[in-house]
């Protein structure tokens, strides 16, 4: 049984940083992961940085537009290790150099969503500053992980952490109390790691291994680096119910709860073929254990979000604008009405049976944009050839693309409001239709 999350809900856990600037259960007895989506891996290689003159457009000569922009990373302002040139030419357009601050700032509200989830949030904006050449805060920045923040009914369990970078970090900073690492279980119960024969070992079990406390869940931040470790020992902990130092007499139903930040199959760097990503390590996961069993004076009224991939990027905005159509009567208006809806929600239970159980996606928090519209690019994932002309001739992607299981699939989910070449171009088609640009100035 699970807590799902989708694209939609790390839109709305953010929402409020996009209009402030200042910075569904499914219960099922096989195997499911909770996801957290968003989209893209970003290397954090040498890049070719961008630089603009201070003799630009001054920030106090911009006219405050009634727009958002919410921008994927790879595959839409990088590929691999290479910043693309239009993001440049993009980024020109939608900043002006701020002499107070004596930095170059974004121009337009905008907010970065990527599906990378190895590093904190505050590391992402300092690398998108330094790509870009404009001030990017933390708060203008969702990672993959992010939405995990609106779970604190998981915040006290013991965890299992799995992917890349500074995992603990990541995860006392999104508030987990608990944590354990795949390395950490390597460490105590290293005859358990034994499918790289170089790795075996005749060294028992360690004395720590006979403390560990039962583990409650698995937090999936990304792939790992050694697949065959991470998925014996996230199989072991399942089977087990947490409690590794044990032999199970049956696999436990329903098992843990697995929250997965990123779905996507595959994602692309510099290579012309895509790379397996954090949803390939899922669909692994799944199959090996059903085998066992910016300030903003006043609201914006749209947002754009520009992606590379149909079934993720797209399917969430229209997803999520969907939402924003059925919801949008139904607004809480102040302060004392959302404590008070939060309140009552807590001492409620949970589909799964759960106390404390809190449904953040049916509170909206104040101000927010009227509707999203989706913009996809061909400089990512998918080209023209390969998936959209799929989409207008078959009407079905999920042969393709293995996302957004928790929902219904709806093909006209997977269709997006503009498409455009690069994101150069998407910022030009944007601010046609909002007639906004140096002429409004």
């Amino acid at each position: 049984m699970f807590l799902v999350l989708s694209q939609t809900a790390a839109i709305l856990k953010h929402r409020r940083d996009l209009t402030t600037m200042n910075g569904t259960a499914a219960m099922q007895n096989t195997f499911r992961v909770s996801r957290v989506i968003c989209r893209s891996h970003e290397p954090t290689r040498q890049f070719q940085y961008c630089r603009f003159s201070s003799s630009d457009t001054n920030v106090t000569e911009v006219k405050k537009p009634h727009f958002g922009l919410l921008f994927d990373i790879d595959g839409v302002l990088v590929r691999g290790k290479r910043l693309l040139p239009q993001a440049v030419e993009a980024f020109r357009k939608i900043s002006a150099f701020n002499p107070k601050a004596n930095r170059r700032e974004l121009t337009v509200p905008t907010v970065f969503v990527t599906n990378a989830g190895n590093a904190l949030r505050q590391t992402k904006a300092r690398q998108l500053s330094e790509w870009l050449g404009v001030h990017v805060s933390e708060s203008q920045v969702v990672m993959s992980h992010s939405p995990l923040k609106i779970l604190p009914q998981f915040h006290d369990k013991h965890v299992l952490v799995s992917g890349q970078g500074p995992v603990k970090d990541i995860a006392r900073g999104l508030g987990f109390k608990k944590i354990t690492t795949i390395d950490e279980l390597s460490d105590m119960f290293p005859q358990l790691d034994a499918v790289d024969h170089k790795r075996r070992t005749n060294t028992p079990q360690s004395e720590l291994g006979n403390y560990l406390a039962p583990i409650e869940a698995l937090i999936l931040f990304g792939e790992p680096v050694r697949w065959e470790t991470a998925l014996q020992f996230m199989i072991d902990v399942l089977v087990t119910n947490g409690r590794l130092q044990s032999s199970p007499k049956a696999i436990p139903e329903p098992h843990l709860p697995v929250l997965g930040c990123n779905m996507d199959l595959m994602w692309m760097n510099e290579t012309h073929l895509p790379r397996f990503g954090h949803g390939s390590f899922l669909v692994c996961l799944e199959t090996l254990y059903q085998a066992k069993q910016m300030g903003i004076v006043k609201p914006l009224r749209t947002l754009y979000a520009i992606g590379d991939n149909p079934m993720t990027d797209i399917y969430g905005a229209n997803l999520y604008n969907q939402y924003l159509s059925h919801r949008g009567i139904k607004r809480l208006k102040n302060t004392a009405d959302i404590k008070s809806a939060i309140a009552q929600q807590s001492t409620m239970r949970s589909p799964n049976g759960h106390s404390g159980y809190v449904d953040k996606v049916d509170i909206t928090f104040g101000e927010s944009a009227e509707m999203m519209e989706s913009v996809l690019v061909y400089t990512g994932v998918h080209s023209k050839s390969a998936a959209v002309e799929m989409i207008d001739s078959s009407g079905d992607l999920t042969a393709i693309d293995h996302g957004h299981r928790d929902f219904k699939y709806c093909p006209d989910l997977s269709r997006p409001t503009l498409e455009v070449k690069n994101v150069f171009e998407a910022v030009k088609t944007i601010f046609s239709r909002e007639n906004y640009g140096p002429g409004n100035l």
